[in-house]
Formats: structure tokens, C-alpha cells, sequence
């Protein structure tokens, strides 16, 4: 996840400040609003699977946070911070416990893979969003 980090705060730094309100086509979120979707995300999924309650409560990043270039990155960042947090406080034993996920029991574990899956998603979502704007995404880093 610190990698996860570093890589999408890249794509934070590559978007021109004026390119926050982008929107590749009606009726699709904006950059902005991709990258607080993904910092939703975090939070949610993470507090279901450490039990820690979100610091930004039930509050939507993405529909509270300014769409601003400087807004967003530090939400964004933050709530990588959270995810890493509590990876960092969580054992391998607790990560086979399950938890109450809507309708499913599933393990901690997958609560802390799906936060990654959606992240990388929505990250490679907005390298459209760059290319469109002129900007080369930022390439991975493996390691």
C-alpha cells in the first residue's frame, strides 16, 4: 500500500491544477472526484476490516472535500495513511477473523485486498484522464 501510495500521489502531482474539474465526457466523474471516490473507498473499506472507525465518519470525501488540486491530494493521501495505519497494527491471525461485509461474511483479508483492487482500478481509470489533458500517465513503479 505504500507503493500504492507513492504511485497515485504521481497521478496527483501529473494533473495540471486545472484539470481537476476534468470530465472526459458528461455524466462521468471528474478527476477529482475519481481520485475522493478511491479515498471513499479507503476508508470504508478499511474501517470494516479493522473495526477502526473512518476518520471522516460518514462523510463522503468526494462529495464534501473542494475539488481542488491541493484539496484533494491531501484527502486522498490521508486516506492512504489510514489503510496503511491499519495494516500495520492488524496480525496475520486477525486478518483470517471475518467480518460483516452488507450480506457476506468474508475474511479481513479480502476487505484489505478488495481496498487495493479499488484503488488500482479507479487510479487507472484517470490515466484517460491525463492522456486527455496532454499528460503522460506516470509510469509504475514494481517495487
Amino acid at each position: 500500500m505504500e507503493n500504492a501510495r507513492a504511485y497515485t500521489k504521481r497521478y496527483l502531482d501529473a494533473m495540471p491544477a486545472d484539470g481537476y474539474d476534468f470530465k472526459p465526457s458528461p455524466g462521468t466523474r471528474s478527476f477529482a472526484q475519481q481520485m475522493l471516490h478511491l479515498a471513499d473507498a479507503n476508508y470504508y473499506f478499511i474501517s470494516v476490516a479493522s473495526g477502526k472507525p473512518s476518520p471522516i465518519g460518514q462523510v463522503s470525501a468526494e462529495q464534501t472535500i473542494a475539488p481542488t488540486k491541493e484539496a484533494t491530494t491531501k484527502a486522498v493521501m490521508e486516506s492512504y495513511d489510514y489503510v496503511i495505519n491499519a495494516l500495520s497494527e492488524i496480525t496475520p491471525d486477525q486478518l483470517k477473523e471475518t467480518v460483516k461485509y452488507g450480506d457476506l461474511e468474508i475474511p479481513k483479508a479480502a476487505a484489505f485486498g478488495k481496498t487495493f483492487e479499488h484503488q488500482a482500478h479507479h487510479r487507472g481509470q484517470t490515466a484517460i484522464y491525463l492522456r486527455l489533458k496532454g499528460v503522460i500517465p506516470p509510469e509504475g513503479v514494481i517495487f
